[in-house]
């Protein structure tokens, strides 16, 4: 078991990545002094008998609604159960137990009275791989992720079902086989466990995290075609880069300078070329996709700030037994974030399908059209290019920011929303979209530098045609495309064409880790 150390209110993104590829989070020990004294203020601000919302009144618009003492343990309980009304596909399992540690370092900070044997069930849970099924539709991102949050929590008091690793069982048979008991919450745990940006900011660095892979898998397959292409590389050269400052657009030339370096092919056409220059979408990678890459190191900032932050509500100050409504559950940092996000995966799958286009174009390459030996009796990778337009079309729409809608929730009471969730769960799915329209680059650069045989590219674009062709034949006549595809797709999302570029620098969002 890879076991982390995790430091409420100072993980790294790094660390957020480690967990999200199964990492195991153990909270550091210095965090459990505060964590008690919050529960024990809450106990002290109860025996007041003074109200306090979310500890003994009703919620939202129903604040000013006194709760008796004997019934605040199931006032507890009932926000739960009422609040876990959401619909739709469950979260994916990884995502969802992303969501359930960030609730871990959150409520560890000490400021939102939860007891300590909360904190332990959580850790437990994740540990134990029991992980809560959570529909992942019903948030707006505003007053927290309140629905999925609260299917997370009510997995925690016995109720709902839960991933196991031997499958999906009722949360209470779960616990039973995992050793593990549910929890009977005390005052403000209920509000405290459903209120918070979790989901969303789960959701958010999981489309980062993969959104990183795919930048640095776009660069590689971005050089592989301008090589394909008998592009050049004076676009690269570091004196342009250095003139316009942008850090983005400085390491992303770096990067596919080192990767055509010593290419034979390159090498070919540098005295005599008649091109005087090459379309934007090899000219233009440094400016396209750095810019991109600048947008997602923003995103990232934000997002480690808001995995490293407090956002329920009430919270609570121990030092004097102060409970302060605020609306640090409000997500817009969150939202911001995600459609950043979105902008820049759209933007790499984009500029990705116009070097297919390019390829596939035989005025514009010099190959053969459709990169088949035989045009016409084959259709070659005609089809493929259709589908890379296809869903980068799709990614466009789906590209429209989430945060610039809101709509009036809880009787106008929270009237002004995020949208974060929304604008978070399409990241997964655009990641995807532009993985496949960079797995079919790969494919089709590969083939195109097939053409310029005997010369070859450069040692570390020579490793990644070796990586793909150790799984996919070049094309000379028609076959069944798919398999081809879906293998190309591997390549892509696992990282592994970036690992076969081997010692290349290539740029990285932050933190380390892949």
């Amino acid at each position: 078991m890879n076991e982390l150390v995790l430091k409420p209110g100072s993980a790294t993104l790094a660390d957020w990545r480690a967990i999200y590829r199964g990492a195991v989070p153990k909270l550091d020990e210095s965090c459990k002094p505060r964590v008690k004294a919050s529960a024990d203020a809450v106990a002290r601000i109860v025996a007041k008998g003074e109200p306090v919302y979310g500890i003994n009144t009703g919620f939202g618009k129903l604040a000013s609604v006194r709760i008796e003492a004997a019934d605040l343990a199931t006032l507890q309980k009932n926000i739960v159960l009422s609040h876990a009304a959401g619909v739709g596909e469950p979260m994916p399992e990884k995502i969802a137990r992303l969501m359930m540690a960030l609730k871990l370092a959150s409520l560890a900070q000490g400021a939102s009275g939860v007891q300590p044997k909360t904190l332990e069930l959580l850790e437990a849970m994740i540990a134990a791989e029991v992980i809560p099924v959570v529909p992942a539709q019903g948030s707006v991102g505003a007053s927290g992720d309140l629905a999925p949050l609260s299917h997370m929590t009510a997995a925690m008091i016995g109720v709902g079902d839960c991933y196991t690793p031997h499958g999906i069982f009722p949360a209470k048979v779960a616990f039973v086989s995992h050793g593990l008991e549910p929890v009977t919450l005390s005052p403000k745990e209920g509000l405290a466990l459903l209120n918070g940006t979790q989901f969303s900011t789960a959701y958010a660095l999981a489309g980062l995290f993969e959104a990183e892979v795919l930048y640095r898998s776009a660069l590689v397959t971005g050089a592989l075609s301008t090589d394909a292409a008998k592009g050049s590389d004076a676009p690269f050269d570091p004196r342009i880069h250095a003139l316009r400052k942008h850090r983005g657009q400085i390491e992303t030339a770096d990067a596919l300078r080192d990767l055509m370096a010593g290419s034979a092919i390159r090498e070919s056409h540098r005295v005599g070329d008649e091109r005087v220059q090459d379309p934007y979408c090899l000219r233009c990678q440094p400016q396209v996709m750095g810019a991109a890459l600048d947008v997602l190191r923003q995103a990232a900032a934000t997002l480690e700030t808001e995995a490293n932050g407090v956002s329920d509500n009430p919270l609570i100050f121990a030092e004097d037994d102060t409970a302060l409504s605020g609306g640090n559950f409000h997500a817009e940092p969150v939202a911001f974030a995600a459609d950043m996000i979105a902008l820049a995966v759209c933007e790499i799958g984009s500029i990705a399908e116009r070097r297919i286009a390019m390829l596939v174009d035989p005025a514009l390459s010099g190959m053969p059209a459709f990169l088949t030996p035989k045009p016409g009796l084959n259709s070659g990778f005609m089809i493929p290019q259709v589908t890379a337009a296809a869903l980068v079309s799709e990614n466009k729409q789906k590209a429209y920011p989430a945060s610039v809608d809101s709509i009036p929730t809880s009787a106008n009471q929270e009237d002004h929303v995020s949208m974060a969730a929304h604008g978070a769960r399409r990241l997964i799915g655009m990641v995807e979209n532009a993985t496949a329209v960079v797995g079919i680059e790969l494919l089709a650069a590969a083939q195109g530098c097939d053409f310029h045989q005997p010369l070859k590219s450069s040692d570390a674009l020579e490793a990644v045609r070796d990586a793909i062709r150790a799984q996919v034949r070049h094309l000379d006549n028609d076959r069944h495309f798919h398999p081809d595809m879906d293998k190309a797709i591997t390549l892509v999302r696992s990282g592994a064409i970036v690992h076969a570029a081997g010692a290349i620098a290539l740029p990285r969002i932050s933190g380390e880790g892949a």
